[in-house]
């Protein structure tokens, strides 16, 4: 019994002894952290901050791509990810359930909304593990119309987040030039706007904004905790970039485009409209093209064609012609034997296009017949190769203008053999870009300065409106004098007005237009040219008026469908033609020789009452259109001082409810001012005019409301091709 006693003794004394111990150390740990604040090196405050504090982030937004007259042609705007919850933890309440409760169900309805199939849906859906899922590319940039729609299926567990993708409100419109940007994974899992082509790729440093971000302290659940104030660093919204491009003139190319498109069905089309005085680009477009929004046709449509060389043809003669009267060696009555001319007696011969020629002809005839050989004597004896080679470096033919896109291609000179500076000098053997071609046109144009092109006039701060960048008109150089680019002009009138030119199909009622056709071969396999009535790229280089040219316009049409070499003019002259009028009338450039041009300028109509606008704008020659049942005029498109045509539309928006008007029929244009006055957010489909619309005509407009109107073309009458006798002389060379 002692014994035992005294062992238990004993293990007291031990337990003590232990508790005593760890109590010491307790005590001491208590202290030392009281006293030190850390914990194994590290501070306290420091991990308790790392655990409950958080960081969001305050998105910056890309900057806005404007025209000239400050609509928007590419902006952010919200877009939407569909996400489906999983985890059964997040449902609290089992009357309303906020996880995934049927998937069979939930895939069968959200598959009528998203492009991917209901059992793809299925197997996202019935992941194991999985908190939450996403549905890839088809689940992102969902609109706000999508979104609605499939919110009012209350599908448990479906939810959306917020987040912003590049707009481009006019869907196929200057795509090559504007460009595009997606959304790029980055190496920490977060995705950023990046320019993938055009002005978005060139100014995306400048578009791109900088993110900015919130610190806050939260409890475990994420909650701000009371009394506790953020630290916000605003986000840096991205800067603004204003093009030279005019909406309006940019459509005119655009609907021109899309009536040739149609009927003649060309591999290839570009034109280009630019301001001679200043270089500015005042359109610039192509076919096959592309939709911004969607990328769809991208991949028949990657390169811009306004930067890409390829033979020019008889435009070439422009510069051929310059630099002989720079030279003093044109004289227009000396006469020379057409038909065929060798450079040595080595060399092949060099051929008139209609391979006969038109036998003894001044030099005047031949500029005006498009006369190859005419061309290779002047470059040949008149002015020599050498010199000849010195003028095309002076008219920047062998270099990138420097405008501001990305690629952008010199022109290709082979200049070694006799045979090949004789064909450079009517177009033939050398690759010249379309741009290019424009800036050297400007020194005809415009007395002999060379003006280099650009596309964008300003760089401003979107947050707060001052101009960082202004772009200034800059002479690329001098290569003619005044009096040689007036003479030019005065010679390549008589191109379009010669019963012996070929240029007839290019005059424009009211105004003189000066300018050059061509008509380039295309290379084929093994280097040998394609043979055929269609296999030519037929072009037209033409400004007016002639006298003080205000617009210079470049169209070049590859391999239409014609059944006759000489109808190749017929398609260009149906984009240069209505393009380069609209555009001298929408500028307010007074004709020539048809009195006052049907241009007006709008008054400010805001505050008057809608029957006595309506009365002066009808009394004016314009349509007007009411949005709204009011009785006073709130706001108006176009807005005070724009010069507007005879006969368009203006839209006024009077007090109260907006109404939408019936658009059937309507361009693309003046949609786009009823979506721009009732702050509606416009999709386009098709191009054309106006056939159905989503919101029906009578129906009251809201704010934000999403308006989407398909666009067809109408069927197009063929042209009359009657002229037979005089389709030599229409050839477009």
């Amino acid at each position: 019994m002692i014994k035992k006693q005294k062992n238990m003794n004993v293990g007291a004394a031990i337990l003590f002894l232990i508790f005593s111990l760890l109590f010491f150390i307790l005590i001491y740990r208590y202290f030392s952290i009281q006293i030190s604040g850390e914990v194994g090196g590290e501070p306290l405050a420091a991990k308790a901050k790392q655990k409950y504090s958080r960081v969001g982030v305050v998105e910056a937004q890309r900057g806005t791509i404007f025209d000239r007259v400050g609509e928007a042609v590419a902006e952010d705007s919200s877009a939407y990810t569909l996400i489906a919850i999983l985890d059964k933890k997040m449902t609290t309440n089992p009357k309303k359930p906020q996880n995934v409760v049927n998937p069979q169900e939930t895939a069968l309805e959200l598959s009528k909304y998203i492009p991917i199939s209901e059992s793809k849906i299925y197997s996202i859906l019935t992941q194991k593990n999985r908190f939450q899922v996403e549905f890839g590319k088809a689940g992102r940039d969902i609109d706000f119309e999508t979104k609605q729609k499939i919110e009012k299926l209350h599908l448990p567990g479906i939810t959306f987040t917020r987040s912003s993708k590049r707009f481009y409100p006019n869907g196929i419109f200057a795509s090559h030039l504007v460009g595009y940007a997606e959304q790029v994974e980055q190496k920490d899992g977060s995705s950023k706007t990046v320019g993938k082509m055009g002005i978005e790729k060139q100014y995306n440093k400048a578009l791109t904004g900088t993110d900015g971000k919130i610190d806050y302290e939260s409890d475990i659940w994420g909650y701000i905790l009371p009394n506790n104030k953020p630290k916000v660093t605003a986000a840096k919204d991205g800067n603004d970039v204003y093009l030279t491009i005019d909406k309006k003139i940019q459509t005119f190319v655009e609907d021109a485009m899309n009536t040739v498109d149609k009927e003649y069905k060309p591999k290839m089309m570009v034109a280009i409209v630019a301001d001679p005085k200043t270089g500015n680009v005042l359109a610039m477009e192509q076919r096959p093209t592309f939709d911004s929004n969607t990328r769809d046709g991208i991949d028949k449509a990657w390169q811009n064609e306004a930067i890409t060389p390829f033979e020019p043809g008889s435009t070439m003669k422009i510069y051929t012609l310059s630099a002989a009267v720079q030279e003093n060696v044109f004289n227009p009555n000396e006469t020379y034997q057409s038909g065929s001319y060798q450079v040595t007696p080595k060399s092949p011969a060099v051929h008139d296009w209609n391979i006969s020629g038109w036998g003894a002809i001044t030099y005047l005839e031949g500029v005006q017949r498009s006369s190859n050989v005419a061309f290779a004597k002047l470059a040949n004896e008149k002015l020599g190769f050498d010199k000849f080679r010195e003028y095309l470096t002076k008219f920047g033919l062998d270099k990138p203008t420097g405008i501001e896109l990305p690629n952008e291609a010199g022109g290709q000179i082979p200049f070694q053999y006799p045979i090949q500076k004789a064909t450079t000098a009517f177009g033939q053997g050398a690759a010249i870009t379309p741009m290019e071609q424009i800036q050297a046109a400007t020194a005809v144009a415009n007395d002999g300065k060379m003006m280099k092109p650009n596309i964008v006039e300003k760089i401003v701060d979107h947050d707060t409106g001052k101009v960082i960048k202004k772009t200034k008109p800059e002479v690329a150089g001098t290569p003619i004098s005044a009096e040689t680019a007036k003479t030019v002009r005065d010679i390549l009138e008589t191109v379009v007005t010669s019963p012996k030119g070929t240029g007839s199909r290019y005059k424009i009622d009211g105004y003189s237009v000066a300018g050059k056709t061509g008509t380039a071969q295309i290379p084929g396999p093994g280097g040998k040219y394609l043979t055929g009535p269609s296999n030519y790229v037929f072009s037209f280089m033409g400004m007016a008026p002639k006298d003080d040219p205000k617009l210079l316009v470049y169209v070049a049409v590859q391999q239409p469908k014609i059944d006759d070499y000489s109808k190749g003019s017929i398609p260009v002259s149906m984009i240069f033609d209505p393009v380069m009028k609209n555009s001298l009338q929408y500028l307010n450039i007074q004709p020539s020789s048809a009195g006052k041009a049907t241009t007006n300028k709008l008054t400010d109509l805001t505050g008057e009452s809608v029957d006595a606008a309506a009365k002066d704008l009808q009394g004016k020659g314009f349509e007007t259109v009411v949005v709204g049942k009011g009785t006073k005029v709130e706001s108006q498109l176009p807005l005070e001082g724009t010069t507007i045509l005879e006969g368009e539309k203006v839209i006024l928006r009077t007090d109260g409810d907006p109404i939408a008007p019936d658009m059937t029929g309507w361009s693309l244009r003046d949609v786009m001012k009823v979506a721009k006055i009732s702050d509606l957010k416009l999709e386009t489909d098709g191009s054309g005019y106006a056939v159905s619309q989503t919101i029906a005509p009578g129906a009251v407009l809201h704010q934000g409301d999403q308006l989407k109107v398909a666009f067809a073309l109408p069927d197009q009458q063929k042209n009359d091709s009657s002229t037979n006798s005089d389709k030599a002389k229409q050839s477009g060379q």
